[in-house]
């Protein structure tokens, strides 16, 4: 193929606005040394993306997920579960270092007991408002 134009690729990708992104996306891959999958012809990084296009000598497919990841920020769901992680793996070191133990593993066999509060009220403790013991007397 002598010359590209947009033509030649839009019965691969028939959105334009994807079509772009894609030939973009492959023209940076290729900028960083991923291997052409055609002889380059003095062209520039654009118009190989766009003459392997045409071509399908790459995988579209894998070009749209480095897209996508290209896009991502980050994922909220896995930045969530490591800072709680990392909390919890501190919050424990630093109780294990209060109360004298070793590790927070060895708690129970100490005869300490750490819990939320709800277990307390199971057992027949409940809160008091000040304010009505103040109302009694």
């Amino acid at each position: 193929m002598a010359r590209v134009t947009v033509e030649d690729c839009i019965e691969k990708i028939p959105n334009r606005f994807d079509l772009v992104l894609t030939a973009a996306q492959r023209a940076r891959n290729i900028q960083k040394g991923e291997l052409l999958t055609i002889d380059r012809d003095d062209d520039k990084n654009p118009v190989i993306a766009l003459r392997e296009i045409a071509d399908e000598t790459i995988n579209i497919g894998h070009i749209e997920d480095r897209i996508i990841q290209s896009m991502q920020r980050f994922n909220e769901s896995e930045e969530e579960v490591t800072v709680s992680d990392e909390a919890s793996v501190t919050a424990d070191e630093d109780m294990s270092n209060m109360i004298g133990l070793e590790s927070m593993e060895n708690l129970e066999v100490s005869g300490m007991q750490i819990g939320t509060g709800d277990e307390l009220n199971a057992t027949g403790f409940e809160d008091v408002d000040i304010a009505s013991l103040d109302a009694d007397q």
